[in-house]
């Protein structure tokens, strides 16, 4: 959930934008992964928790036109349902609420005529699903404003198409599902192919670490959709529908498959193993089973799936000589930038951050940002 300040700029934005009070005001949170990374489009599981940062939608019926400020960019966006509403351009914001809204009005969720005002506080280019947040808010918001209950899952399905088919980002769905169905002080191991979601208590010491490492990243902009291609070909090559079915006696055996697609799909085959594992040292409270599965996920993005890079790799290193044997750490997210996650017990943290302090410089030149949180509750009415 956004902080409270946060509610509250978005409360006074729109009052000076569109006069009063709206009729309702929705959240929706990031996200961080404790494990799972490109797990997801390939069917696979994934771990991840909200964190206590999200996007605020204030929201009200008007006329017949739909009018959006994002506070957040200091820019208006107007459009009518009568209009094709086309993308507006690589990595404008604009393209995650059009696309959320249509979404809904294919469903006949969504009121002709609205004003919205969105603020937020996820970190944009951190990891931690800024775009998620933004989609599952205003397409709460939207449906609340049309007099209709959506089933978190559905919101969360219409999300995902709508960064797939409007802002051109093939992700899966791990995003999306966790920021409308997380639950507070719990992880959620979903299935990305049966959508089935398993609360999982962080332990009460355990405290949940993020550390952006400075370098953004734009998944539209990387090559996360060139390693989604590239899983698909290597699932097709096994015949299997999607990776998730392979195995990893399979990738040693299968003499005709090119050295690239190899290394992908074992990033793929061995992360799932992984993640399944990870959930049950979260429940048995093994932190440090948990650690080293953590560090043996990067090492395998790092080197399998190459989608770290070296800044990302240096504070990993010192995270996990900080933390020692009870925790862990990795990055987390679409890779090639962004933030790690670090799982230590709550007493460490202080000492943890001060090591990061003396011993991380982010390439931005900017202040390391540090934030220690708790698993949030995902989307709701405030």
């Amino acid at each position: 959930m956004a902080e409270q300040a946060t509610i509250e700029r978005v409360k006074r934005v729109f009052a000076q934008r569109f006069g009063g009070a709206p009729d309702l005001i929705a959240q929706a949170p990031g996200r961080v992964n404790l494990i799972g990374e490109h797990t997801d489009y390939n069917d696979g599981f994934v771990l991840p928790l909200a964190i206590d940062r999200g996007t605020v939608v204030a929201a009200r019926r008007a006329g017949s036109e739909i009018v959006v400020y994002a506070a957040d960019f200091a820019a208006e966006d107007r459009f009518t349902f009568a209009e094709r509403v086309d993308d507006a351009g690589p990595g404008d914001w604009r393209n995650y609420v059009r696309g959320m809204i249509a979404m809904l009005v294919e469903l006949e969720m969504a009121p002709q005529g609205m004003e919205l005002a969105i603020a937020g506080d996820v970190p944009q280019g951190a990891g931690l699903s800024s775009s998620a947040s933004l989609e599952v808010a205003v397409g709460l918001a939207v449906a609340s404003l049309a007099g209709a209950e959506i089933d978190p899952t559905l919101l969360a399905q219409l999300a995902q198409r709508a960064e797939n088919e409007f802002a051109g980002c093939a992700c899966g769905i791990m995003d999306q599902l966790v920021s409308a169905r997380a639950e507070p002080e719990q992880a959620l191991l979903i299935d990305c192919r049966s959508l089935e979601c398993r609360p999982m208590p962080l332990p009460e010491h355990a405290a949940v670490l993020i550390v952006h490492s400075g370098v953004e990243r734009g998944l539209v902009d990387s090559a996360y959709n060139e390693r989604r291609r590239q899983c698909e070909e290597a699932a097709g090559h096994f015949g299997v529908l999607a990776l998730r079915d392979a195995e990893e006696a399979q990738l040693a055996s299968a003499e005709d498959l090119g050295e690239l697609a190899r290394m992908r799909a074992r990033h793929v085959v061995t992360e799932n193993a992984r993640t399944l594992d990870a959930a049950e040292a979260l429940a048995a409270g093994d932190m440090a089973r948990l650690g080293r599965l953590m560090a043996d996920s990067h090492a395998s993005m790092r080197d399998d799936f190459e989608i770290t890079v070296p800044a990302i790799d240096e504070l990993v290193a010192i995270l996990q000589r900080e933390i020692g044997t009870e925790g862990g750490a990795r990055m987390t997210g679409g890779g090639f930038g962004g933030c790690v996650i670090a799982l230590l017990p709550a007493e460490r943290v202080a000492a943890v951050t001060a090591a990061i302090r003396r011993d991380y410089r982010p390439p931005n030149g900017k202040p390391v940002m540090i934030h220690a949180c708790r698993p949030a509750a995902g989307a709701g009415l405030l």
